[in-house]
C-alpha cells in the first residue's frame, strides 16, 4: 500500500512573499493536491537575525489571499528546539558528528569546502560548529522534473554544519528533522536548492529515516539575471485580485489556463489546475520575467 502524498511550502519570514515565492508555493501546493495528497505550510523562523517583524503574518495572509489553504496546523521552527537537540544528542552519541573550530576565512583559503581539519581533534563545544561526520556522501540523487542530478563531488564530501558557532540550528538539520516529523513525502522547491539535497539526503540516511522525493522547480530571474529574491528587492505579492497572478504563475509552470479565468473564482481557477497539473510540460530552465504586468518569460541561463 501506498503511502499518501504529503507536500510542504516552507517560507523563511525575512520578507513577504514575491513571485518567485508564489511559483514555489502553488507548484508544492498543486503537485500535493493533485495526488490527493495533503499539503503543510512550515515557517522556518530558526534564524533570527534576518527575521523581519510581522513577515510570518503577512505570509500566512498572502497564502489564504491566494487561494493556497493548508491542511492541518502551521509548524514554526522556533517551537520546535528540543527535537534539534534531541537529534544532535543522537549523533553525538552514535560518533556521527564532531565539533569544528575552523573560520570562514579558512575555508575560503581551501576554496570554500571545509577539508575534515577537526575531524578526528576531539574538540570540546567552546567556540566550535558542529559538523556531521559524513559516512555515505551522496554524489546524485533523482529530481521528479529533471531526472538524475549530479553535484560537486567536494560539496557532497564535505562534512556540513549542523549546528552553528552562535547557537543556531543549521538549515539543513532543522528542515530534515521537521520534514520527517512532518511526514512529508514530496518536497517541491526552488532549483537554489538543489545543490543542499545531497548533504540532506546524506543526513536523512545517517538517521535512519526514508527520504522523500525531490522536485526542483525553475526559477523566476529578474532584469539583471538573478534570482527574483527577498535579498534583491523583489516586489511583495499585490494584495488585489489573485487571479491575474495565479494565471501568470501557472504559465511560468508551462501548464494549461482558461481563457474564461476572470469569468471564475479564484478557488475554480485553482480546481482547474489541480486536475491539469502536468510536469510533462514544466520548464526545466529558469526563465526572466519580462515586467510586473506581463504575463511574457524568456528563456534564462
Amino acid at each position: 500500500m501506498s503511502i499518501p502524498c504529503t507536500g510542504r511550502f516552507a517560507p523563511s519570514p525575512s520578507g513577504e512573499l514575491h513571485f518567485g515565492s508564489l511559483i514555489a508555493a502553488l507548484g508544492s501546493y498543486l503537485h500535493a493536491r493533485a495526488q490527493d495528497g495533503r499539503w503543510l505550510v512550515r515557517i522556518e523562523d530558526i534564524d533570527p537575525p534576518r527575521e523581519v517583524p510581522g513577515a510570518a503574518t503577512a505570509i500566512l495572509h498572502q497564502l489564504e489571499h491566494y487561494g493556497l489553504h493548508w491542511d492541518g496546523e502551521v509548524v514554526w521552527q522556533s517551537q520546535r528546539h528540543q527535537a534539534y537537540r534531541d537529534v544532535l544528542e543522537w549523533l553525538r552519541q552514535h560518533r556521527q558528528s564532531y565539533y569544528c573550530t575552523c573560520t570562514r576565512s579558512r575555508i575560503q583559503q581551501l576554496g570554500g569546502f571545509y577539508d575534515g581539519h577537526c575531524r578526528d581533534l576531539h574538540l570540546g563545544p567552546q567556540q566550535a560548529a558542529l559538523r556531521l561526520r559524513q559516512r555515505q556522501p551522496v554524489y546524485q540523487f533523482h529530481d521528479l522534473l529533471r531526472g538524475e542530478v549530479r553535484v560537486d563531488t567536494a560539496l557532497a564530501e564535505e562534512d556540513f554544519i549542523i549546528h552553528r558557532r552562535d547557537g543556531l540550528f543549521a538549515y539543513n538539520l532543522a528542515v530534515v528533522v521537521d520534514d520527517h516529523f512532518q511526514g512529508v513525502t514530496e518536497i517541491v522547491r526552488g532549483a537554489d536548492l538543489i545543490a543542499p539535497t545531497v548533504r540532506q539526503i546524506a543526513l536523512w540516511r545517517q538517521l535512519g529515516w526514508q527520504e522523500p522525493a525531490y522536485l526542483h522547480l525553475p526559477l523566476v530571474l529578474n532584469h539583471d539575471g538573478n534570482k527574483l529574491s527577498k535579498q534583491n528587492h523583489a516586489p511583495a505579492l499585490p494584495n488585489g485580485d489573485p487571479r491575474p497572478v495565479l494565471v501568470k504563475a501557472l504559465r511560468f509552470l508551462g501548464q494549461s489556463t482558461p481563457e474564461n479565468w476572470q469569468d471564475i473564482t479564484t478557488t475554480q481557477l485553482l480546481a482547474l489546475a489541480v486536475t491539469q497539473w502536468d510536469l510533462a510540460k514544466m520548464p526545466r530552465n529558469d526563465a526572466l520575467l519580462a515586467d510586473e504586468t506581463s504575463t511574457s518569460f524568456s528563456n534564462g541561463s
